[in-house]
């Protein structure tokens, strides 16, 4: 290196340690998912990290978010990976992504494309050709972001993964090495590392690939399992890349949360035992629009549109007592600032009345092309990933009947001639019915209520499944209309006049005197949608845990605001009400 030439840092893998241009570092690191964050509020939340005494942010890349077609790559708005990196750099912090291409992340199909699950020959999570193929390309467009970025070219990624959790999934070696050489091909030079469960040397032994470096994840007994680790992996840096510090929420249960005690005393276990550690959530954030997950063990579980995951930075962007308690811990260990960020702040309380603007039923046309088909199709069939879809058809048949499907994903409200049957839904098993009468015109709107995430149901079609019977002859004549979710708010705008039967739009305008967060409480009201000034804020539901939607300032304004609400069932309170704060349910504390 000549004098003029800059210095150009490097980040190896050390004997016992990461080695930062040769000298041992701890990576302090913090989860931060870049689309599950209103950007304007990305810089805030990444220096609330360095505030915490982090040196380094993490994210994930949603394959599905930035490829919703095949052959594109959006990189528009949230999607905008560099800018987000950026920004980390701007801080004088390092960063970690973590491409997959699967992720799990509670994120819908744990982040891989409906229209690639659709190809019946694409196996996920393998060597198989069609689904390595997709992979590559997705990659080598990633890489295409991060490899100028690393730090040895004057950016901030000193580690990128490889998969995700792969030991708990399958055993595919070549498609963990074909990955391998995807990475390293496309330019990527920092050094890479997998990820698994340290509870079994099974799962780590499934994991790992040669060329990178294993890493566990977990949130309790931290002695136990970095011993674990290191008897898998004998030298190296021990790395806990997942710190499990707190949990997410599926609808219909608990607030999970950790007390701030106790997830700190699992931090320090780590630390003091020399470990580099990834907080799993620094801040989680909010699955905005139809962006969920779910798992399914048994039993359906949809991920709720919070995911504040009891992280040291709350669903808002606000320091919580484990923040306060986090670095605490951190600063036995590392320098942390002096400055401290600032107390939560609170939203303007107020409430508006809401007035019909449309039936959804009666907007059909508006809101998606009508397609005609002799049997049930699942939404799979129609390439629709919307989260909606109504369908219709004609019975003629004599007296009362029972209407069976052979299994409803997710949730289905259940019309004969524009009044209400009932409700068939996945998470109670329900897929049959008594109809009043069997003849008339049947109505049913099936909502896609977040696709499963992990294990041996990723993938799996959404809608009607398995066909329609009524007193077991299949009912056939189907017209389906999949909708366009994004266009109810445009379409309230202008619509008018009374809305008919079924699921109702609903509207109203507010004031404002500046930005500001708003928490929109929803315990009044059923299940449904909620848009604010048309940005999709996501589902909200009766069942809970979370009673309030998180409203980012960015998308506020100055002076009058909108509000679109689309009821799926019934509201006790028609009028929305603006409160204080979030407001995410009972806790098991």
């Amino acid at each position: 290196m000549t004098p003029e030439e800059p210095h150009v840092p490097q980040l190896t893998i050390g004997e016992r340690d990461f080695l930062l241009d040769g000298v041992p570092y701890r990576i302090l690191s913090g989860s931060l998912q870049y689309f599950r964050v209103h950007p304007e509020q990305w810089a805030d939340r990444i220096r609330k990290a360095r505030l915490l005494g982090l040196n380094t942010i993490e994210t994930y890349v949603p394959w599905n978010a930035h490829a919703p077609s095949r052959g594109e790559f959006r990189t528009d708005g949230w999607l905008d990976l560099a800018r987000f990196l950026g920004l980390v750099a701007a801080e004088g912090m390092h960063a970690i992504v973590r491409p997959g291409p699967y992720i799990c992340a509670e994120w819908t199909n744990g982040g891989l494309p409906g229209w690639l699950l659709r190809d019946p020959g694409a196996r996920p999570r393998s060597s198989e050709p069609q689904f390595l193929k997709a992979a590559t390309e997705y990659l080598q467009a990633v890489y295409a972001i991060v490899a100028p970025l690393q730090i040895d070219r004057g950016g901030p990624v000193v580690v990128v993964q490889v998969e995700n959790e792969f030991g708990a999934y399958g055993d595919d070696r070549e498609y963990l090495a074909e990955l391998v050489r995807v990475t390293r091909e496309a330019g990527i030079t920092v050094p890479l590392v997998t990820i698994d469960q340290a509870m079994t040397p099974g799962m780590l032994a499934a994991g790992s690939v040669p060329g990178t470096h294993q890493t566990a994840s977990f949130g309790s007994h931290s002695p136990e399992r970095l011993a674990a680790l290191r008897a898998f992996q004998p030298t190296g840096p021990l790395m806990c890349l997942e710190f499990w510090d707190g949990w997410f929420d599926s609808w219909g249960t608990h607030h999970h949360t950790t007390p701030a005690a106790d997830a700190a005393r699992e931090l320090d276990a780590v630390l003091s035992a020399g470990g580099s550690v990834n907080l799993y959530m620094f801040h989680g954030g909010t699955n905005f629009g139809l962006w969920n997950g779910a798992n399914d063990k048994g039993t359906y579980r949809p991920i709720a549109t919070s995911y504040d995951y009891d992280a040291p930075l709350d669903e808002a962007g606000n320091p919580t007592p484990k923040y306060h308690a986090f670095r605490g811990v951190i600063a036995r260990y590392a320098a942390v600032p002096a400055q401290e960020p600032a107390p939560a702040r609170y939203g303007p309380v107020f409430d508006v009345g809401t007035r019909p603007r449309y039936g959804l039923f009666d907007a059909l046309p508006d809101l998606g092309p009508r397609v005609d088909r002799e049997q049930a199709p699942t939404f799979d069939e129609l390439e629709h990933d919307g989260g909606f879809a109504v369908y219709s058809a004609v019975l003629a048949g004599d007296g009362p009947g029972v209407l069976d499907v052979g299994e409803v994903r997710d949730r289905a409200w259940v019309f004969l001639d524009g009044a209400p049957v009932g409700v068939l839904a996945r998470d109670s098993h329900e897929r049959a019915l008594r109809l009043p009468a069997a003849a008339g015109r049947l109505t049913v709107l099936v909502e896609d209520q977040g696709r499963v995430g992990y294990g041996p149901r990723l993938g799996e079609p959404k809608g009607l499944v398995g066909g329609v019977r009524l007193d077991g002859a299949p009912v056939t004549g189907w017209t389906v209309t999949p909708l366009d979710i994004e266009g109810v708010p445009l379409l309230a705008a202008s619509a008018t006049g009374l809305p008919g039967p079924g699921p109702v739009v609903l509207g109203a305008e507010f004031e404002l005197a500046a930005t500001s967060d708003l928490f929109l409480d929803t315990s009044g009201w059923g299940k449904g949608l909620a848009w604010v000034n048309g940005f999709a804020l996501g589902r909200y539901w009766r069942r809970g845990p979370q009673r309030t939607l998180y409203v980012p300032a960015p998308v506020t304004r100055p002076g009058t605001n909108e509000l679109v609400v689309l009821e799926l069932e019934t509201t006790a309170d028609p009028r929305a009400r603006f409160v204080e704060y979030l407001s995410l349910g009972p806790t098991d504390f």
